[in-house]
């Protein structure tokens, strides 16, 4: 089978198209025939070596993940597929069942198949309403959005503030706020304000222009970019919290993530609540170009990477 494979660390030309064997299942493990997948900011951290982080970090990052390159060097943490083959004690799941799943650092997602066992939490059956790509648009970002609005308990009312509204955390934490009850500032570039609103935000706020004085009291601003980017507007976000606010970044703690997070997805996504949006979609023989477009940091949504049948 085809599977794109990250031979070391570096830029995305490291990713090589290589003829793999494919993996075969045990009596506890399906074999999913993946149909699409998704590149995030992660896979390109991961990709990348993390060069930016300092140097205890890398290390530390290193012995989980590899020194020179990946132990897993299929990379790719989101797949949606079917289930091709089962091991013989599994009951969880059937022949031709439609599936989706965030695989986190057991990867393996840039291929055209993959093998998980059958019990893996983070593996259910996909949204009945969406098609593979646009399954595939939604864990990596609700994932995050999901985990970190909980926290705070949003109430109906209450005035929240997104802060890179246009990202793949961003469109579905304006989605989520939203349907929590929430008034809702997106705080994006000029190219995406359509977009924000057409989610459903109240006000939106285009940072290459509005001034800081252009933002109100927030009962909770969740910044959806992390550290990677920032803003004079970004910079003024604490300041404009109310007195009982909380302020929450997608850098502040690698989530715990449950079965239940993605079968609450899968819910929301089937009652309407949650859409995907996707930026571009790429053949995962063009997942070197895949991964120079994220890089650039301005993409909107997910890009999307389709993965073919074997020839």
């Amino acid at each position: 089978m085809k599977a794109a494979v990250c031979t070391r660390y570096g830029p995305p030309e490291v990713l090589q198209l290589q003829n793999v064997d494919e993996p075969v299942p045990g009596d506890q493990d399906v074999l999913i025939r993946i149909h699409a997948t998704t590149v995030t900011a992660s896979d390109c951290y991961i990709r990348s070596g993390i060069p930016s982080a300092p140097l205890a970090v890398r290390l530390m990052m290193r012995l989980v993940i590899g020194f020179t390159k990946p132990r897993r060097p299929i990379l790719g943490a989101v797949l949606a597929g079917e289930v091709e083959k089962i091991g013989r004690k599994v009951k969880r799941f059937h022949v031709g069942d439609r599936v989706w799943a965030f695989t986190l650092l057991r990867m393996g997602c840039y291929a055209q198949r993959t093998c998980l066992p059958a019990n893996f939490k983070l593996l259910t059956l996909a949204p009945s309403n969406l098609n593979y790509d646009e399954a595939a648009a939604i864990p990596y970002g609700g994932f995050l959005a999901l985990h970190f609005l909980s926290k705070v308990n949003i109430k109906r009312g209450q005035k929240v503030l997104i802060y890179g509204a246009s990202g793949a955390n961003g469109t579905c934490a304006v989605q989520l706020a939203k349907h929590f009850g929430a008034e809702v500032t997106a705080v994006c570039s000029t190219a995406n304000i359509e977009l924000a609103r057409s989610l459903g935000a109240d006000t939106v706020l285009d940072y290459t222009k509005e001034q800081s004085s252009a933002l109100g009291r927030y009962d909770v601003v969740f910044d959806a970019v992390g550290r990677r980017k920032t803003s004079p507007m970004k910079e003024a976000l604490r300041s404009a919290l109310t007195s009982a606010g909380k302020y929450l970044s997608v850098d502040d703690e690698l989530p715990r993530i449950r079965r239940t997070h993605l079968v609450r997805l899968k819910k929301l996504v089937e009652e309407g609540v949650l859409k995907p949006v996707i930026d571009r979609q790429y053949p995962l023989e063009r997942i070197v170009e895949a991964h120079e477009y994220v890089e650039q940091g301005h993409k909107r949504g997910n890009v999307i990477v389709t993965v073919g049948e074997a020839d």
